[in-house]
């Protein structure tokens, strides 16, 4: 049995892990150590938590805080770091702290979860990885802790800035503090706004460019995807927050906070039900395009978006797809535009079956809820602890394949060598 799922290829290796992870984190939260004695848990809202957990989403269908108890809480948290970090580079990090040597499959798996070209030198990027992501979350830990011990005992507050801070960094939109408030009572509290929007900003990045850029130290010096990663995260940052202000009474803070935390997040210092529909369908849009490749986030990703409007503008200008003095292969475009297909399918049907089993809500807000869950996000207009549980399978499958990757799923259980046979071309009419 061993043997045959080691033959298994790269994609649904790496599914099946993360599917494993989201059962096991299901069936340790329906623990009685893990619930609130004044609380009750179903086991489909242990396991709509345990894969929002994993696939660093931050929807709930029940509130942590008041539903799990301190390991409970402990038991979410880790499932996110591992969500975020991937259940690959966890592995490979447990190998390395045993010192034992990674195979060439482990090396593959690794290639494939944090999507780069090839396996040359993985072994210290998940190194670098790990002790980014443990800098990073230190900080976020120090600076957040000086907000929440003005307002909690000191070891409580300890454990709610390290479990936000872990939450932050990998891009998922969990709290502690109770009452399904999420950060609204620290809308105003600069600090604790400015250093959550940090971890999001660097956790959606992606690992590779955070590297680049400590490296390089200069614009110009970095490498292509870095380059478009950062001007679309830097675009789409001041677009959002443009958008969020012209069209909701919120403050300048409250609009970048918003804006930053749709791209994948999932926090929010201002009641999202109350927006307006102008204001959602702006969230929509930064949800859908949400992080950056081999980042902790999901949604099609900046590169995605970037590629497909330097096309568009190729159309106009006559000119090559490129940017920065650089060409785009069409392969990349290609791709580009099927995993944004296919990722319009899913928001489709999914905001389908939600609008058959849930016809006492707008179509915008179960497409909000949708996207949400899609993009790994988090954000949420308030009605997903009232949905039935058909809903929340589907709001659970969606999770998951906004994880994993619409593109992978669907190519889970195909493995076929490439045709080679080609028909005759012939051209048909577009437009």
């Amino acid at each position: 049995m061993l043997a045959k799922i080691k033959k298994q290829p790269p994609g649904r290796l790496i599914a099946m892990g993360f599917a494993l992870v989201i059962l096991i984190g299901a069936l340790l939260l329906m623990l009685p150590v893990s619930v609130r004695n004044d609380a009750k848990v179903h086991f489909v809202d242990a396991l709509f938590t345990s894969t929002s957990a994993v696939c660093v989403t931050g929807l709930i269908s029940i509130d942590v805080a008041d539903h799990f108890t301190f390991f409970g809480q402990v038991v979410v948290a880790a499932l996110i770091q591992i969500g975020g970090l991937g259940v690959t580079s966890i592995g490979v990090g447990l190998i390395l702290a045993a010192r034992k040597n990674i195979g060439i499959k482990g090396r593959i798996l690794v290639k494939e979860a944090l999507n780069i070209d090839g396996i040359k030198g993985i072994v210290r990027l998940v190194k670098a990885v790990l002790l980014m992501t443990f800098c990073f979350e230190l900080a976020g830990v120090i600076l957040s802790f000086i907000v929440f011990v003005q307002d909690y005992p000191v070891l409580k507050a300890l454990w709610i800035s390290i479990f936000h801070s872990i939450a932050a960094f990998n891009n998922s939109g969990f709290d502690i503090l109770g009452g399904l408030r999420n950060l609204i009572p620290y809308q105003s509290n600069v600090l604790l706004n400015l250093t959550t929007c940090g971890l999001i900003i660097f956790g959606g990045l992606g690992f590779l460019v955070i590297l680049d850029i400590l490296k390089k130290r200069s614009f110009r010096k970095l490498t292509l995807h870095s380059k478009v990663v950062l001007s679309t995260t830097l675009a789409l940052l001041l677009g959002g927050t443009l958008l969020l202000k012209a069209t909701e009474n919120v403050t300048w803070m409250g609009a970048f906070f918003q804006s930053v935390s749709a791209r994948t997040a999932g926090f929010s210092t201002y009641p999202i039900g109350e927006f307006t529909n102008a204001g959602l369908f702006t969230l929509i849009v930064l949800m859908f395009i949400g992080a950056s490749p081999g980042s902790t986030g999901g949604g099609i990703k900046t590169s995605t978006f970037f590629v497909l409007v330097q096309h568009v503008r190729s159309l106009f200008t006559k000119r090559h797809i490129g940017a920065f003095r650089r060409s785009i292969p069409f392969e990349v475009f290609s791709k580009a535009c099927t995993v944004t297909l296919l990722s319009m399918l899913l928001v489709c049907g999914g905001t389908f079956l939600l609008c058959v089993l849930e016809p006492e809500y707008s179509f915008v807000q179960l497409m909000f809820e949708e996207v949400s869950a899609f993009g790994t996000v988090g954000l949420s207009t308030g009605i997903t602890p009232d949905l039935g549980v058909a809903s929340k399978l589907v709001l659970i499958f969606t999770m998951f394949a906004g994880r994993v990757g619409a593109f992978t799923l669907l190519t889970l259980w195909i493995d076929r060598p490439l045709p080679n046979i080609r028909y005759t071309e012939e051209s048909i009419t577009i437009g």
